[in-house]
């Protein structure tokens, strides 16, 4: 049986996280990134560093690259003109080179998660609307589950530039609820960080987190959760389950 921390209220409708949760994309945000960086003349950046990094939307990926770039020992100070490189200087040129590289390599490099498709099907099945939440770019997001063949599942797609703030604000969350149509205490998050978490939480929106994905490179299993599921294929037998069904973490 599913193996749920505590029973969840009934569910009517499914939120799901992209990046980490559906889709393993590392490898198209390694490569786009390294592309970037060197496009600006910068020095190469550890495919471990990008994993950390991903999760808070593509402008504070950059961000907090170009900031780590600029602290560097070989990198700092050398400006074009002599004077102190800063990440405000450099984010227009690597904001565009990333959008370039990215839009040209999108789904090239990543892969569904398995369970992922099995658990997609079984839920429309079902009946229950499903909807996509991301901070990635709307663009970028429409163009990756179109490629995956994961689009048709979804009656909403919404990107981090979708409203006027982002993941983990509950913003995302309550809007999305809205499109649906179902009320929020009845509408299930599912991802893959503490991100998804704290949205999830301050919308008041129960939340199961799946424990292969990034989360910044900590234990998923940290952050409250109903459930921590290491497949997506247990989400649908979870579902409406009866209260008195037996309990525990999977």
């Amino acid at each position: 049986m599913v193996a749920f921390a505590h029973a969840l209220p009934r569910i009517d409708a499914v939120i799901f996280d992209l990046d980490g949760t559906l889709v393993h994309t590392l490898g198209d945000f390694q490569v786009a990134l390294h592309r970037t960086m060197a496009d600006l003349d910068l020095p190469s950046i550890s495919d471990a560093l990008v994993e950390q990094t991903i999760g808070k939307g593509s402008e504070h990926l950059i961000r907090t690259l170009l900031a780590y770039q600029i602290a560097r020992p070989e990198v700092k100070g050398l400006g074009q003109t002599g004077s102190a490189l800063s990440v405000e200087a450099l984010f227009e040129r690597a904001w565009l080179r990333y959008q370039h590289h990215y839009h040209q390599i999108n789904g090239q490099f990543s892969d569904v998660y398995p369970g992922v498709l099995t658990a997609l099907q079984a839920l429309a099945e079902q009946g229950l609307p499903m909807a996509c939440l991301t901070n990635k770019p709307l663009s970028f997001a429409l163009a990756l589950l179109k490629e995956k063949t994961q689009d048709h599942f979804f009656g909403h797609v919404f990107g981090g530039d979708s409203f006027e703030r982002k993941k983990p604000d509950p913003l995302p969350i309550l809007k999305t609820c809205e499109a649906l149509g179902v009320p929020v205490t009845r509408t299930l998050m599912v991802g893959d960080s503490r991100n998804d978490a704290q949205a999830a939480h301050a919308a008041g929106c129960p939340v199961v987190l799946v424990t292969y994905g990034y989360n910044h490179g900590q234990r998923v299993q940290d952050t409250p959760a109903a459930a921590w599921l290491d497949s997506l294929a247990h989400l649908p037998d979870g579902l409406n389950a009866p209260v008195s069904s037996a309990m525990r973490v999977v």
